[in-house]
């Protein structure tokens, strides 16, 4: 029978050369999302090609802000067709696909399997008053001692106390709702069970002393599954939309972008700092096992789960949302001036001007952004000129502090020290960002891959099908292997370079360029 799939199930030509495999990579942040295609060679290392990027964003929608879910899904399958197709016309094979996106927010399903209604943003605002009602049950200091996760309003354990009725329902992370829709199967993928404040840090199981705690169902959350492990084989429905071979799986990554985006950090030495640069800032180290210190809880930093059970050890600060948010106005305003030349314009305004808490959450929601960064300057008793150039120099002043205290505070905090940041993802082609990283922390900074969530996630989808082989340091072998890493070097360490390791024995400027290959 005729399922209306265009894929080939036909057996190979006896003696035909196997299609060489690829991957699919979905890879959706909380402003655009893409589909990629992954090849993985243990010579050149990963290499990925954009297949179809739509945008993403919230929208006001039944009295809140909500993510249109519906229309996400239908990108998700328009890129995977494409993906198909490309993978046919090349005589590749798509093997597997692999999901990852933000974290925190879910969206609810029904016995019938249907979403009951578009998922809430984080960024909307009914948490806020739920956050009291949940500590008047468990305390901050129990929560953070058993789920060693920082304190945010929007966390999810905060969004499911503000639900009015769970009756009957289970809430998907929005990677797994995905994954939910193309497999037909319920699971939660650990690294994103992690941030929702109801996930022991040690064992990494549910807490359902918190759930029985909350009133919330033991089952609200579908079992886990560790990055690697497969979550089950395409729909006929989904194989008939968009023509991918009838055996294509759905592999659990580190579904949790930042964690995809570590498992891709170009290290080689074990004492590396990350900064996962985006519309938010991860900024932190990578452990063995959690520190759940009173400490640790008061600096509010972070435990979440990694690729192969390791710990991230991070604490949000703000992001290039800001910067993003800003461009959004002043391109409303009338004024267009393109990002690089905003950041050297910036980068002409002399060193030491004023400077805001990047993490205020005054900056979480979208509306007049330099309007917003001016009065939290005005607040410090200082004066922001009010000219594009001014307030971007004082946002990337700003977050390259941010990450210096955060660094910091994660050396004492662990009792380890680091010799190099990295900086990955779209912040890593923010040349005045990195510079200024250098500078404020007096470590080297490797900027790339800025693709590295979408190369985390192909890496272990590769790992899965048995295409490579090994562990983290295995895998980033591979990402150094394919991508051309920038190196900054603190200005500090240029005025006494006599006492500074030479970077390919040559200085020039501030900036070595080291290229693959």
């Amino acid at each position: 029978m005729n399922n209306g799939t265009t894929a080939s199930t036909a057996p190979a030509h006896a003696g035909a050369v196997p299609a060489p495999n690829v991957f699919a990579a979905i890879d959706i942040g909380a402003s655009s999302g893409r589909v990629m295609l992954g090849r993985v060679s243990p010579a050149s290392g990963v290499s990925l090609e954009t297949i179809h990027r739509f945008p993403n964003g919230v929208v006001e929608l039944d009295g809140g802000l909500r993510w249109d879910f519906d229309a996400l899904f239908a990108e998700v399958l328009k890129g995977l067709a494409a993906a198909a197709a490309v993978a046919r016309g090349n005589g590749e094979r798509i093997v597997s696909v692999g999901i990852d996106t933000w974290a925190v927010d879910y969206g609810l399903v029904d016995k019938t399997g249907a979403l009951t209604a578009q998922p809430y943003s984080y960024r909307d605002e009914r948490s806020r008053a739920t956050v009291e009602r949940v500590h008047a049950v468990i305390s901050p200091e129990k929560l953070y001692a058993t789920t060693g996760l920082q304190y945010l309003q929007f966390n999810t354990v905060y969004q499911l106390a503000a639900e009015p009725n769970l009756d009957g329902v289970q809430a998907l992370l929005i990677p797994d709702l995905i994954a939910f829709l193309l497999t037909g199967e319920r699971r939660t993928e650990a690294t994103n069970a992690s941030t929702t404040g109801l996930f022991h840090a040690v064992s990494g199981q549910w807490a359902t002393e918190f759930l029985d705690a909350l009133g919330l169902p033991r089952n609200i959350f579908p079992p886990l599954v560790q990055p690697g492990e497969t979550v089950g084989t395409l729909l006929p429905a989904v194989l008939g939309q968009t023509g991918l071979p009838a055996d294509t799986t759905v592999v659990a990554v580190g579904s949790h972008d930042t964690a995809s985006a570590v498992a891709a950090v170009p290290a080689d030495q074990e004492d590396f700092a990350y900064i996962s640069s985006g519309t938010w800032s991860l900024v932190g180290v990578e452990l063995d096992a959690p520190v759940l210190t009173e400490a640790s809880r008061k600096a509010n930093f972070t435990n979440e789960r990694g690729v192969d059970g390791t710990i991230r050890y991070l604490r949000n600060v703000g992001g290039l949302w800001l910067l993003s948010e800003c461009q959004r106005t002043w391109a409303a305003q009338g004024f267009s001036q393109s990002l690089p030349a905003l950041l050297d314009s910036a980068a002409a305004l002399p060193a030491g001007g004023p400077q805001i808490n990047p993490d205020d959450p005054a900056f979480t929601a979208p509306d007049n952004m330099p309007d917003r960064i001016r009065a939290a300057v005005r607040n410090t008793g200082a004066v922001l000129p009010d000219r594009p150039a001014a307030v971007v120099r004082c946002i990337m002043d700003s977050l390259a502090a941010g990450y210096a205290r955060t660094l910091a505070d994660a050396e004492r905090l662990t009792g380890r020290s680091t010799g190099v940041v990295h900086i990955v993802g779209g912040g890593s082609q923010n040349r005045l960002l990195c510079q200024l990283t250098a500078d404020a922390t007096g470590k080297p900074v490797i900027a790339g891959p800025v693709e590295a969530t979408a190369q985390g996630n192909v890496l272990v989808q590769a790992r899965a099908a048995g295409a490579v082989t090994g562990g983290l340091s295995e895998l980033r072998a591979l990402v150094v292997a394919g991508t051309a890493l920038e190196h900054y070097v603190p200005a500090a360490a240029l005025q006494s370079s006599s006492s500074w390791p030479c970077l390919d024995g040559e200085w020039p400027g501030s900036l070595v360029r080291h290229s693959a290959g």
